[in-house]
């Protein structure tokens, strides 16, 4: 009696009435399927007892089936801001169902980032998911030159050429200045992020453009640079009143830096909203635990890391495509800080 025969892909995609190359984006996890397909394969699969050889796959087409998530950032300031665990777990969702496998990797000095590059020229992984992009950061250019499929959750500057995702910074920082100036507010500060981050920049703008719209100056005595902590936005707001002691009220380029804004405030004496109101960025978990709850811009955290993760299994699946620059919308959280 001879052995039952393995199935095969061709098997596959004959009980699911599907192409050969439908089976393999499936089973790579690519976007490019609709769900009725999808559906149909994946029930083959389970009727043949199908079990992929990603030993023999990955010698045949050089894959390695896994992706790098690269955050150049310290392990403190991973646990203390919760956008990243909020971009991790999008990314998480977005491979779910997939065989591929998710790499994090922290860059925190030159000796990682050699490291790194060493890792990304020998191609151990099959693509890279940049987070927290900074203007001169040397990696999105190797990535480049190495023609490695790269998504940046951001983009160093406007004119990005890498697949990258972001949310309309530049709008909803106008949509938080705009809800202060239609609350009365007079003198509207801001503390900003990093001055070598798009993310920053664009922020900035929109509180340049919401003020210039109500016939306001945007003085440069009403901006405070800081670096997205908390002490940070503490040191930023303590600037700030020293030099304008009657400003009331501060939009905060994230909610973490608000929630420092907020904590300076209260040690001065000032009462939130009364004397000074306080808007962040973000809508993160801080926004809803600060005395008073903060108002707030909701940026899609989650969905960033489904959607970079998403374009990176396309490019990863059907290379030589266009790149991509998506913009997520953003929308204004009011609570009692305002």
């Amino acid at each position: 009696m001879g052995a039952t025969r393995r199935p095969t892909i061709k098997t596959v995609a004959a009980r699911a009435g599907v192409g050969r190359t439908t089976v393999s984006r499936v089973l790579n996890g690519s976007p490019l399927v609709s769900d009725e397909a999808r559906a149909a394969v994946q029930t083959a699969i389970a009727e043949l007892g199908y079990v992929p050889n990603s030993v023999a796959r990955s010698l045949v087409t050089s894959r390695t089936d896994s992706i790098a998530l690269v955050i150049p950032e310290s392990e403190s300031r991973l646990g203390s801001e919760p956008y990243f665990s909020a971009v991790i777990r999008g990314v998480s969702n977005g491979l779910a169902g997939t065989q591929i496998q998710l790499l994090l990797t922290l860059v925190r000095d030159q000796r990682e980032m050699d490291q790194l590059t060493r890792f990304l020229t020998a191609r151990r992984v099959d693509g890279v998911l940049l987070v927290s992009v900074h203007r001169d950061d040397p990696l999105p250019g190797l990535l480049e030159e190495l023609g490695l499929p790269t998504v940046l959750a951001g983009r160093r500057s406007p004119a990005e050429s890498l697949n990258h995702v972001h949310s309309d910074n530049i709008g909803g920082a106008r949509d938080a200045v705009r809800h202060l100036v239609e609350r009365g507010r007079r003198e509207i500060a801001t503390i900003t992020g990093p001055a070598d981050m798009d993310v920053a920049d664009s922020r900035l703008r929109g509180w340049r453009d919401a003020l210039g719209e109500a016939g306001r100056e945007a003085c440069g005595e009403l901006v405070a640079p800081a670096d997205f902590t908390e002490e940070g936005g503490r040191r930023a707001m303590r600037g700030l009143l020293e030099r304008r002691p009657g400003l009331d009220a501060v939009f905060a380029a994230s909610d973490v830096m608000a929630a420092g804004a907020l904590a300076e405030l209260r040690r001065q004496g000032r009462r939130v909203p009364d004397d000074v109101a306080v808007v962040g960025f973000d809508d993160s978990i801080v926004a809803r635990h600060t005395d008073p709850p903060l108002t707030t811009v909701r940026q899609p955290v989650e969905e960033i890391g489904r959607t970079i993760t998403e374009l990176l299994l396309r490019e990863i699946g059907e290379p030589g495509g266009v790149r991509q620059h998506v913009v997520l919308p953003t929308s204004l959280v009011v609570r009692d800080s305002t």
